[in-house]
């Protein structure tokens, strides 16, 4: 394989799919657990009751089903698209969109469709960074070949890899770029500030059906997945990264299988330089063996910011208008990559490991992660335009008390584990439940 042509299309690919700041939209996907409402434990994807039937109920209500084989596994409806992650966890996601209202039309019309289906089913829809009861053992995989190769490569992983397929629930953002220049800036900002991003959004207080003793537990997992697919990627700010830094370090990491849109076939720990044919590939092999890899900032024909923990409503939407806030600011963005020059793949890491031991309080260089996300949510605020500034207000409330998530979920749980999670379910959106409203605090 001619390996500068390989780093030239899929360079060219990047290139391709920049936007005018005219056209730049934003997009977005939320993951959820669907749930037993009394005990909490996961509701499987098999058996009567099970994700499965609910999905089939969906196709009643004007969604259209995609199977694999025998099995229901995903379900589109216009822009609306419903899909399942290994652990049957439940994944929303929407056409990009230029106003974070649209976002949040389609996914209360989803709400408002899924709720009373599980509600028949005493089940639950909880927005949680990891599953608050149920151990990932006790956790059917979701029948779809995709996830039966990836569990059989993640065995001779990292430790928490099955962890990460089965337990966790996050919440991705999808930002436009306009040129290389442009995209470079972006993903420096967005990877400087991961660990504040993880901590901000932390909501993984129980793992394994205990307590977790720590902070950060989503960082944590994918610290300990995979390093050829997981964490920052390698060469982020250095000073020539760019399309084909990128697309030098997806040519050297294994794709664990491909998907050319007209087979599968696993592939193991070959690496995509050497299975990627320049002169012979369909976009279709090309985008999947870019959604192979997982780092905290993934790039597309987007760029998806990975870090946030599944948070409920209101907060995911604050997420989003964190997110526009700050990268389709023009001074915002400028003011941060000037603050970030200085940083380097090491400080992130150390960040990293300061979350796990003192949350928000940890420490990025010579500032607290607290402060960080305090500047970042004012900035943000003062960025967005009237219409989206509201969604920002019940992070910044939050954040005004110096919590997060895990300690909202740690202050309630001297009510016992289901009344310090039942902030999270989302059934009470839609009226007549029991929940009461949605409180961060």
């Amino acid at each position: 394989m001619d390996y500068n042509k390989q780093i030239r299309e899929i360079a060219s690919y990047f290139k391709a799919n920049e936007k005018s700041k005219e056209d730049f939209k934003i997009g977005m996907e939320f993951e959820h657990f669907v749930i037993d409402k009394e005990s909490l434990e996961t509701i499987s994807y098999y058996g009567e009751s099970g994700v499965e039937e609910t999905l089939k109920e969906l196709e009643k209500h004007g969604w259209n089903g995609e199977d694999e084989g025998e099995y229901l596994l995903s379900l589109r409806n216009g822009n609306k698209v419903i899909t399942l992650e290994p652990g049957s966890q439940l994944e929303f996601s929407v056409k990009p969109q230029k106003n974070i209202e649209d976002l949040e039309k389609e996914y209360m019309e989803f709400l408002n469709q899924i709720i009373p289906i599980l509600d028949r089913k005493n089940q639950g829809l909880i927005a949680i960074g990891y599953h608050p009861v149920t151990r990932i053992d006790q956790i059917k995989l979701l029948p779809k070949k995709r996830y039966d190769y990836m569990f059989e490569y993640f065995k001779t992983k990292g430790t928490h890899a099955h962890n990460m397929m089965k337990g966790t629930a996050s919440l991705q953002v999808a930002i436009d770029y306009k040129s290389e220049k442009d995209y470079i800036k972006k993903f420096k900002v967005a990877n400087a500030l991961s660990p504040v991003l993880y901590a901000m959004f932390d909501n993984g207080y129980y793992f394994e059906g205990k307590r977790w003793d720590r902070f950060g537990l989503r960082a944590y997992i994918w610290e300990n997945c995979d390093k050829d697919r997981s964490g920052i990627v390698k060469g982020t700010f250095d000073e020539d990264f760019g399309y084909n830094k990128y697309a030098e370090y997806i040519l050297n990491g294994p794709p664990i299988f491909i998907d050319d849109g007209k087979r599968m076939y696993y592939t193991g720990n070959k690496l995509v330089k050497e299975i990627f044919d320049p002169d012979n590939y369909s976009i279709e092999e090309l985008e999947h063996i870019l959604t192979m890899f997982f780092p905290d900032v993934r790039t597309k024909k987007y760029i998806e910011i990975r870090m946030m923990d599944s948070v409920p409503y209101p907060l995911n939407f604050a997420a989003l208008a964190l997110i526009k806030g700050i990268f389709y600011n023009e001074k915002n963005l400028d003011e941060i990559y000037k603050y970030i020059k200085d940083i380097n793949m090491d400080d992130v890491a150390k960040a990293k490991m300061s979350i796990f031991e003192k949350g928000l309080e940890g420490q990025f260089k010579n500032r607290s992660i607290y402060e960080m996300g305090s500047k970042i949510i004012k900035m943000a605020k003062d960025g967005l335009d009237s219409d989206d500034k509201k969604y920002i207000l019940p992070l910044e409330s939050m954040f005004n008390e110096r919590k997060n998530p895990y300690r909202v979920i740690e202050e309630k749980e001297r009510l016992g584990r289901k009344e310090s999670v039942n902030w999270c379910i989302l059934n009470h959106l839609i009226g007549g439940n029991r929940y009461g409203r949605t409180k961060c605090n």
